[in-house]
């Protein structure tokens, strides 16, 4: 094995013009980490806030952009959990824009079951934060018959598989996109009505359904008091970004009459139990979607590493629909 990895690298904090390659020594992993080749690494909206420098990695992690990989194990952590020639996709704390990366062997998923290794690095970011924040501890079962899921953004990473998951689960879901291709495809992923956001008031569209009983929205803005108005009575909100903005004025009158809950949650921070705990419940639950085509991979491009600044324009641009893709360069 080289000593030195390719890598992709920050000149400090800015626009994508500040990525470019360069070289790192291969990581050591510790006693409960794993040693992954990479073979390919999503591109998600915290690696552009990270770029950006408001979102610091958490103390003890690699400074390199990149949270999820696939690829293969090289080395095997202490517990014997995986063992070396595995091929898997993982959850990283960051260090994923590099050749190699060491990750904790409990967020660590085996690749599934028809499903690409370069499509599978494009998997364990969005699945983990949409069944942690919507699904677990809450199972759709326990819902009321007719359920309505609004997931906003049905075209971006988040959203693709908001609409799936909501789908498989065998709720009602609705999202926004932009008008024509977008909204095609967001119906083509299963979302039984795809509002265009430009055009269409999605609270009317809502209330005249019935109101959504749960809300992921990563706009924020004046989408807030707007997902209140669209909420059914004891609807959860779960806000997971604010593109749009997080500093607004609203009444809040409306969540205590609906006894509505509003949350959010940032997965980067949480503590190693609790995402092992997710890995092992996708795995259980909704990897075997993908060998029944229920659930599908959506990768929107595959760019060499050479290539991040591309990558990061596009998802800056929301010029994407699904996952955008790096891979190591030749």
């Amino acid at each position: 094995m080289a000593e030195l990895m390719q890598v992709i690298e920050m000149a400090g904090p800015g626009g994508p013009e500040v990525l470019s390659l360069g070289q790192r020594p291969i990581p050591v992993p510790r006693p409960e980490e794993v040693l992954i080749k990479v073979t390919a690494a999503g591109v998600n909206g915290p690696d552009i806030v990270q770029r950006t420098g408001a979102y610091p990695p958490p103390k003890g992690a690699s400074d390199l952009l990149g949270l999820e990989i696939s690829g293969t194990v090289v080395r095997a952590d202490a517990a014997g959990r995986w063992a070396p020639g595995d091929t898997v996709v993982a959850l990283t704390n960051g260090g994923g824009y590099g050749a190699y990366v060491a990750v904790h062997a409990g967020h660590c998923l085996p690749l599934p079951k028809g499903v690409s290794p370069i499509d599978g690095a494009g998997l364990p970011e969005t699945f983990f934060t949409v069944w942690s924040n919507i699904f677990h501890a809450h199972p759709p079962r326990a819902w009321p018959r007719d359920s309505i899921f609004l997931a906003h953004g049905g075209a971006g990473g988040i959203g693709s598989t908001a609409i799936q998951l909501g789908t498989a689960r065998g709720l009602r879901v609705f999202t926004t996109a932009a008008p024509g291709a977008d909204c095609a495809f967001c119906r083509d992923l299963g979302a039984e009505r795809a509002i265009d956001f430009q055009s269409e008031d999605f609270v009317t569209i809502l209330r005249d359904a019935g109101g959504a009983r749960i809300i992921l929205d990563t706009i924020g803005g004046p989408y807030i008091a707007r997902n209140i108005k669209a909420a059914t009575p004891d609807a959860r909100i779960v806000q997971l970004a604010f593109n749009a903005g997080s500093k607004v004025e609203i009444d809040l009158m409306p969540i205590m009459l609906k006894r509505i809950t509003y949350t959010g949650s940032t997965l980067r921070s949480r503590p190693d139990a609790y995402k092992t705990e997710i890995a092992t419940a996708l795995t259980r639950e909704v990897w075997p979607e993908f060998a029944t085509g229920r659930i599908r991979p959506v990768t929107h491009a595959v760019l060499p590493f050479s290539e991040a600044r591309k990558a990061h324009d596009m998802m800056e641009k929301a010029a994407h629909r699904g996952k955008i893709i790096l891979c190591p360069d030749p």
